[in-house]
C-alpha cells in the first residue's frame, strides 16, 4: 500500500470539532416544538446556570462574544476620546469593538513565552487618554491578573477581559469569570463551550446587567401588558432560546471537556518531546495544566529552518489527514490598521508569532493516539523539509 492509500484510508482529523451529546439534540428539538424559539425561558435559565458557575455574579447572554466586547465598553462608559489598550495578538474583533464606540485602540507587544500581552509594555502605553483595558486570554491562558488588576486600580481602568476562549480556566483556583471587572465570553462553534453562535457578559451589579439589558434589544424597556419605553441606543444581540438550550446541554460537560484537553494537551508535550521537530526549533506553548482551559494548541514553525512556508506546511498536514489553523495575524497589520497609522516593526513578538504559528486539532472526541498522529506528522515534514535535509 502506497503513502498517500494509507493516509486516504485514515479519518480526516479537524483542527476543531464541537461536542454536542443527544440529550442536547433532543433538548432543541423540544424547544423548536415548543414555539418559543427566540429569546425566551431557555435563556433565562442558561443566564442563572451562568451565573451560578461564575460565582452569583449577573450575566447575560448575547448573540455572540463581539457584541458581549462591544456592550462592555459600553457599560464602562467608553467612548471618543478614549483609548483602550489591548493586544496585536487576538481575533481581530478584540480592536474592531473599540473602533465601533468611537474609541481608539493602542497595542502592547506579547510576552514571547505566554503569548499574552506584555504587561510592562501594557503600563508603558497608559496615557491621560487611556479608559479601559482588553486583555486577551489567548488560548484560554490567562494574563496574571493579580498584576493586571493592580495596574488598572493605580490607574484608575476599567478592564473588560476578552475571555473568548478561556470558558473553564482558573486563576489561582478561582473560575475566570467569577472574579475581575467586565468579563466576556464567547460560545461560537469552536468555542470549549458552544451555543453555536453565542457570547456571554459577566457583570459587577444589577445596574450593570440592566443596562446590558438594554443594549441587547434596541434599549427597550417594558412594563406591564403595554407600557414600552427606550432611552439608549441599543442594537439587536439577542441568544435564542434554539442557541440556549445547546448552551445548557455543554455546561454540564465543562469540566469533563476541560480535563480531556488538559490530557491531550499533556499529550502533545510528550509527543514532541525530544523529536526532531523540536530539536529544528518548532516553539510549544507554556506547559500550564493548572490556569488554562487548552482552549487550542499552537505551535510556532521556524520558518528560517524549513524549505516551505505556513501554508506548504498547513497543506502537507492536509494531505496527511490533518486539519490546522492560524490564530491570529497580527491585527495592526491589517490594511484597516495600516490605514490608521500602525505598521510592521511596532510589535515584533506579536508579528513574529502572527506569521509562524500553526492551530493543532485539539477536541474533546480526540484520543491520544489522535494526538501522537499529529506529532508524527509534524515530524516527518519538519525532517523532510529541514533546511539541508537530503532529498
Amino acid at each position: 500500500m502506497t503513502q498517500s492509500s494509507a493516509q486516504s484510508s485514515v479519518p480526516f482529523l479537524p483542527f476543531v470539532k464541537p461536542e454536542i451529546d443527544e440529550e442536547t439534540i433532543a433538548g432543541v428539538a423540544d424547544v423548536l416544538r415548543s414555539g418559543w424559539i427566540t429569546t425566551g425561558p431557555q435563556n433565562q435559565a442558561f443566564e442563572a446556570a451562568l451565573s451560578e458557575y461564575c460565582g452569583g455574579r449577573p450575566v447575560r447572554t448575547f448573540n455572540s462574544g463581539t457584541a458581549t466586547l462591544e456592550i462592555g465598553l459600553r457599560i464602562a462608559g467608553v467612548g471618543p476620546g478614549d483609548e483602550v489598550i489591548t493586544t496585536p495578538a487576538s481575533w481581530v474583533a478584540t480592536s474592531n469593538v473599540v473602533y465601533e464606540v468611537g474609541a481608539s485602540p493602542v497595542f502592547a507587544d506579547i510576552d514571547p513565552i505566554t503569548r499574552n500581552i506584555d504587561l510592562d509594555k501594557l503600563e508603558a502605553a497608559i496615557t491621560p487618554r487611556t479608559k479601559a483595558i482588553i486583555p486577551v486570554y489567548l488560548a484560554g491562558l490567562p494574563v496574571d491578573m493579580d498584576r493586571l488588576y493592580a495596574i488598572a486600580r493605580q490607574h484608575k481602568l476599567r478592564v473588560i477581559e476578552d475571555a473568548a476562549q478561556a470558558f473553564g480556566s482558573t486563576w489561582n483556583g478561582k473560575r475566570i469569570g467569577a472574579i475581575g471587572d467586565i468579563v466576556s465570553f464567547s460560545f461560537h462553534a469552536n468555542k470549549n463551550l458552544t451555543s453555536i453562535e453565542g457570547g456571554a457578559l459577566v457583570l459587577n451589579n444589577e445596574d450593570e446587567a440592566e443596562l446590558a439589558r438594554k443594549y441587547r434589544l434596541q434599549g427597550i424597556t417594558r412594563t406591564g401588558f403595554d407600557g414600552m419605553d427606550c432611552d439608549v441606543l441599543g442594537g439587536k444581540y439577542n441568544l435564542t432560546d434554539v442557541a440556549a438550550r445547546v448552551g445548557l446541554g455543554q455546561l454540564k460537560h465543562i469540566e469533563r471537556f476541560t480535563e480531556q484537553r488538559r490530557k491531550l494537551a499533556h499529550a502533545y508535550f510528550t509527543g514532541f518531546e525530544g523529536s526532531a521537530a523540536a530539536k529544528l526549533g518548532v516553539g510549544l506553548p507554556v506547559a500550564d495544566f493548572t490556569n488554562s482551559n487548552w482552549h487550542m494548541f499552537q505551535i510556532t514553525l521556524p520558518l528560517e529552518r524549513l524549505t516551505l512556508d505556513r501554508a506548504g506546511f498547513m497543506e502537507q498536514l492536509k494531505e496527511r489527514g490533518i486539519g490546522s489553523g492560524v490564530h491570529y495575524p497580527a491585527i495592526h497589520l491589517f490594511t484597516l490598521y495600516r490605514e490608521r497609522g500602525f505598521r510592521a516593526g511596532m510589535f515584533p513578538h506579536a508579528e513574529r508569532f502572527g506569521a509562524t504559528t500553526v492551530t493543532l486539532p485539539l477536541f474533546t472526541q480526540m484520543s491520544v493516539a489522535d494526538v501522537a498522529r499529529v506529532c508524527r506528522a509534524v515530524d516527518e515534514i519538519c525532517k523532510q523539509h529541514a533546511v539541508g535535509a537530503a532529498a
